[in-house]
């Protein structure tokens, strides 16, 4: 007999393609994309020492430099290091995408686990949630930030609660379930409170699901602050970032595909990494699929 087909996973849906060899999921890929991202990673966290110039500083007779021992990727139009911005906007594309995604769970959680537990607040909180995501996310985040200004804590905010409503439907399914299990039932009888309940008997459930949601998170934060910033709708286009460099080399893409080609390979390298961990971390955490390969 041959084995149940697989599940098409977010990585693969990305690429197009209908499968991917489980050796290269469970072996050399995670590898792979566990180096690229702390590649990635350690470089935006150290860019101030890495990047050889100013991003900041503009030299109009560099402009539209090809590379060189002095500018390793070129200058973009306006005679700024191609390579020290590129560096230095990791440091903000990473940040807006982890703190989007810890944000998102930690509110997210809360929120599921009374929804959850409790009959009466679940159907309120959830109309709100259906509400939320009624919405498009991408146009709730254009509004916020057109509502509040370009800055990091706008798009931030903008990418965060468009993803609250998932994780708090992802949490409320597993306490929904788990809520029924003979230890909580006990644990009711014996008079554990409320809040202890919550946290020591149901909150470790969420943890595997959660691990998984959180890395689909970031990898969608990180992609949309650049949709944003693309668009002129995220970031100032002073605070170099991945999307504003290619928003700005946008107009020059025929002179110089150089400036929209290193940030969307940047870019994509680290959303590739996150989703191909997380789908690794899926494949572990989930005991289903565990059972299926058995």
């Amino acid at each position: 007999m041959t084995a149940a087909p697989q599940p098409i996973s977010r990585l693969q849906w990305m690429l197009g393609t209908l499968s991917l060899p489980r050796s290269w999921r469970s072996g050399l890929g995670p590898i792979i994309a566990a180096v690229v991202l702390a590649a990635i990673v350690l470089t935006a966290i150290f860019a101030p020492l890495i990047a050889p110039h100013d991003p900041l500083t503009m030299n109009t007779v560099q402009r539209l430099k090809g590379p060189s021992e002095i500018y390793p990727l070129g200058t973009d139009a306006y005679g700024r290091d191609l390579f020290s911005r590129i560096v230095t906007g990791g440091r903000i594309s990473l940040f807006i995408g982890i703190g989007a995604a810890l944000v998102s769970v930690f509110i997210g959680l809360i929120i599921g686990l009374v929804s959850g537990f409790f009959r009466l607040a679940d159907a309120i909180i959830m109309r709100l949630m259906d509400s939320l995501m009624a919405i498009p996310s991408i146009l709730l985040a254009i509004a916020l930030v057109s509502l509040n200004g370009p800055s990091i804590w706008s798009v931030m905010a903008a990418i965060t609660i468009p993803e609250i409503p998932r994780v708090v439907r992802l949490v409320r399914s597993v306490i929904l379930s788990a809520r029924e299990e003979p230890y909580v039932e006990a644990a009711i009888a014996l008079g554990t409170s409320m809040p202890k309940i919550l946290w020591r008997h149901l909150m470790p459930n969420t943890l595997a699901p959660l691990t998984v949601q959180g890395t689909y998170i970031c990898a969608s934060a990180i992609l949309t602050e650049a949709i944003l910033s693309f668009l002129g709708a995220g970031v100032s286009t002073e605070i170099p970032t991945w999307g504003n460099i290619m928003a700005e080399g946008r107009v020059y893409f025929q002179i110089k595909p150089s400036l929209i080609f290193w940030p969307g390979l940047m870019l994509s390298l680290c959303i590739l990494s996150i989703n191909l961990l997380g789908d690794t971390a899926r494949d572990v955490l989930d005991p289903r699929l565990k059972k299926r390969e058995a």
